[in-house]
C-alpha cells in the first residue's frame, strides 16, 4: 500500500524516534514507506538503548546482525511463558540438573527421591521417566545431581542421617541405563555436594577437626564403579588436604575444564568499557546496573590428623573435636565454644596460621601464570573463607593431567612428611556470603551469587559475621585472567540471616544467565548487556534453575513450591501453536505484536512487572 501523506522519511523518522516499539511497529504495517522506515538501524538502536536502559558505552553484540533484530531476540527469544507444571514431587524441589544432551533433566527433592524426565517427547510436555527413593539408604533428603560427561551415570548428593542425629553426607552413582545402583561414596560436610571430574571419576569431601575453630578439608578422587574393581587397583585417591582456619571449611566443589578460549561464548568488551570509564575521569569499576525490583577415615588422615592435634596441645590448645560446621549445624560449634574463653581462640587462631605456614606445600606458580604456549586446564573451584564460617572466598586450585585417575602413588605418599597441607593456587574474595555459583557452558566465566556485607567492615569474631543484604549480587569471575570483571544488577533478593542461608542454584547458557531466589521469583539476564529480561513466579522460595543445554529457549524453575515450572520463549510458543493446527496466513510482524497477549501473566520483561 503506498502512503498518500507525503512525508519525508526523515520527517517520519523523527516521528518515530518519539514513539515507543510496539506503536513504531504497528505504524510499519500502514504503507511501503512506513514499513522502510520502521526498519532504520538508527532508529531501532535508539529504541534498543532506551528500553532496555543500557548505558550507551555498552556496544552491541558482536554476533548480533542489526539493532532490530537484536531487539527482538531480547523480547522475543527469553524462556518466560509458563507451558506446564509438574506435581510429582511431594515436598520442597532443590536441584534441578539437565543431561548434556539436553534429552534428560534430574531433580532432587526433600521428600528424599531422585527424579528423572524426559524432554523429547512428540506433544512437546515433559514426563517422569524414573523415580528412586534414597531413604532405604538413611538419606534425609536429596539435594543436588549431575550427569556425567556421556549422559551414562548420574551422580546424587544427599544428607545422610548418622548416629545421635548428627548429619554427614552421601554421594550415590546411579546407572542411567538399567537405574541402578553402582556405589556410595561419604562425603563430608554435605554441602561439598561433590562433582564429576571426568565420565568415570568423581570428587567427594572429608572434614577433620584439629582445633575449635580449626579443621582441615580433605577432597578425593572416586572411582564410580567401585563394586567391580580388582583389589589392586585404586578406586579412591587424596587430591588435596586444605587446612581451615576461624571455623571456615570447604563447600560447593566444582570443576573447570577451561579450554583454550579461542572462541569464548562471550565477549564482555572490557577493553571498551574500562575506556567509556576512563574518558569519564572515574576509575574503572565493575559495571553496576540496578534496575530495581518487586517488592571412613583413612589411615594416613588419622595419622595426620593426630600429628597436627599434637603440635596444637604443644603450644596450648585444647584437643577436642567437635561436630563439623555446616552453615545448618552452626549450633554444635557454638556449644563447643561455651567452655573456651576467647584469648584462647585467638591463640588457636595465631597457632594454625602459624602451622600453615611450615606444614604447606608450597604452591606452584606456573600452574596459574599464563604461558606462552596456549593449554588448556583443569580448576577445581569451591568456596572457603579465612574471616569467618561464612563461605565469602573463592578458592581455585589446579588439577594436573596425573590426578585425572586413581592410579598412582598409594595415599599421602606423594608428598613430605613435614607437608600435612596444600596450598590453595588462587583466592578471590566476594566480599559478602556465597550462595550459588555456576559455570558457562564453555567454562570461561563463574558466575557467582553473593549477599554483601557492609563496606570497610571489620571481623573480630568468626562466629559472628556482618549481616548480610538482602540484595542478591551476581559477579563474574574470568576464569582466564582469574580476576572479578563485572557485577550484575541486583534484581533478586534472599532474606534469611548468615546462620540460615541456603544455597540457591544459578544455571548459564550461551546467552543468559538465570537464578532463584526466596523474593519466590526466578530471574533471568542477558550475559552482554548485563540487564534483567524477565522474572518467573512461583508460590515459594525458588532454590533452582536450569537451562536445556540444547535450546536456551528452555528453561526449568524448582521451587519449595514443590513444583518444577517449565518455561518455554514466546517464540517457541508460537511455533507449537503454528504446528497444532491447521496453516493459515500469518504475518510475522504482527505475531510478534501479539506476544504480550500470549505470554503469561507471572513474567515480566526487562525487570519490570
Amino acid at each position: 500500500m503506498e502512503c498518500g501523506l507525503g512525508l519525508p522519511d526523515s520527517l517520519v523518522l523523527e516521528i518515530f524516534l518519539r514513539l515507543p516499539y510496539d506503536a513504531v511497529l504497528r505504524a510499519g504495517l500502514t504503507c511501503r514507506q512506513w514499513l522502510a522506515v520502521s526498519r532504520d538501524e538508527f532508529l531501532w538502536r535508539e529504541l534498543f538503548y532506551s528500553y532496555y536502559r543500557i548505558p550507551r558505552s555498552v556496544p552491541r553484540h558482536p554476533a548480533a546482525a542489526s539493532w532490530y533484530r537484536e531487539f527482538k531476540r531480547l523480547f522475543d527469544c527469553i524462556p518466560c511463558v509458563e507451558v506446564q507444571t509438574l506435581r510429582e514431587h511431594s515436598d520442597q524441589v532443590l536441584h534441578l540438573a539437565f543431561s548434556h544432551r539436553g534429552h534428560r533433566f534430574s531433580s532432587c527433592s526433600k521428600d528424599c527421591t531422585v527424579k528423572l524426565w524426559d524432554t523429547e517427547r512428540s506433544d512437546g510436555n515433559i514426563s517422569l521417566v524414573h523415580s528412586c527413593s534414597m531413604r532405604q539408604f538413611n538419606w534425609g533428603y536429596t539435594q543436588f545431581s549431575q550427569f556425567n560427561a556421556d549422559d551414562t551415570l548420574l551422580l546424587v548428593s544427599g544428607v545422610y542421617l548418622g548416629p545421635h542425629h548428627c548429619s554427614s553426607g552421601e554421594i550415590a552413582v546411579l546407572s542411567l541405563e538399567n537405574y541402578t545402583l553402582l556405589s556410595r561414596v561419604r562425603n563430608k560436610p554435605y554441602d561439598v555436594f561433590g562433582c564429576w571430574l571426568n565420565e568415570t571419576h568423581l570428587i567427594s569431601g572429608n572434614l577433620h577437626w584439629i582445633g575449635n575453630l580449626t579443621s582441615c578439608s580433605v577432597l578425593w578422587l572416586n572411582k564410580a564403579f567401585q563394586d567391580i574393581e580388582s583389589e589392586n587397583v585404586n578406586v579412591v585417591k587424596r587430591l588435596f588436604k586444605i587446612q581451615n582456619i576461624n571455623a571456615s571449611t570447604i563447600r560447593t566443589v566444582m570443576v573447570a575444564h577451561c579450554r583454550r578460549h579461542d572462541n569464548p561464548d562471550l565477549l564482555l568488551d572490557y577493553d571498551a568499557q574500562s575506556q567509556a570509564q576512563r574518558q569519564k575521569g572515574r576509575q574503572h569499576q565493575p559495571l553496576l546496573f540496578d534496575l530495581g525490583t518487586s517488592g571412613s577415615e583413612e589411615e594416613d588422615e588419622e595419622e595426620e590428623a593426630e600429628a597436627c592435634q599434637k603440635e596444637a596441645r604443644t603450644h596450648g590448645l585444647r584437643s577436642t573435636r567437635p561436630p563439623q560446621p555446616t552453615i545448618s549445624g552452626l549450633d554444635h560449634v557454638i556449644q563447643s565454644r561455651k567452655n573456651v574463653g576467647t584469648r584462647e581462640l585467638e591463640i588457636e587462631t595465631q597457632v594454625a596460621q602459624m602451622m600453615g605456614r611450615i606444614h604447606t606445600k608450597a604452591p606452584d606458580s606456573s600452574l596459574i601464570e599464563p604461558s606462552e604456549e596456549a593449554e588448556d586446564k583443569t580448576y577445581l573451584l569451591f568456596t572457603t573463607g579465612s574471616l569467618t564460617y561464612s563461605p565469602h572466598q573463592i578458592g581455585i586450585k589446579r588439577i594436573k593431567p596425573d590426578q585425572m585417575t586413581t592410579c598412582g602413588p598409594v595415599l599421602g605418599k606423594e608428598r613430605s612428611s613435614d607437608e600435612f597441607f596444600d596450598s590453595l593456587d588462587h583466592v578471590i574474595d566476594i566480599h559478602g556470603h556465597i550462595i550459588g555459583m555456576g559455570l558457562s557452558p564453555d567454562h570461561r566465566y563463574l558466575y557467582v551469587n553473593s549477599r554483601a556485607w557492609p563496606a570497610g567492615c571489620v571481623i573480630s569474631d568468626p562466629m559472628s559475621p556482618p549481616p548480610i543484604a538482602e540484595e542478591i549480587d551476581l559477579h563474574v569471575i574470568d576464569l582466564k585472567s582469574l580476576r572479578e570483571e563485572r557485577r550484575s544488577l541486583r534484581a533478586h533478593r534472599a532474606f534469611t540471616p548468615n546462620n540460615e542461608c541456603f544455597f540457591i542454584f544459578l544455571d548459564v547458557s550461551r546467552d543468559f544467565v538465570a537464578s532463584g531466589a526466596e523474593d519466590k521469583h526466578g530471574y533471568i539476564w542477558d550475559r552482554h548487556y548485563n540487564i534483567c529480561l524477565a522474572r518467573l513466579a512461583h508460590d515459594d522460595v525458588v532454590n533452582s534453575v536450569a537451562f536445556s543445554p540444547a535450546d536456551q529457549e528452555l528453561l526449568l524453575s524448582a521451587s519449595d513450591d514443590s513444583t518444577i515450572k517449565v518455561w518455554r520463549s514466546p517464540r517457541m510458543v508460537r511455533l507449537a501453536q503454528t504446528s497444532t493446527r491447521p496453516s493459515r496466513p500469518r504475518r510475522l510482524l504482527s505475531s510478534w505484536l501479539s506476544r504480550n497477549k500470549n505470554s503469561t501473566s507471572t513474567s515480566s520483561v526487562n525487570g519490570k512487572p
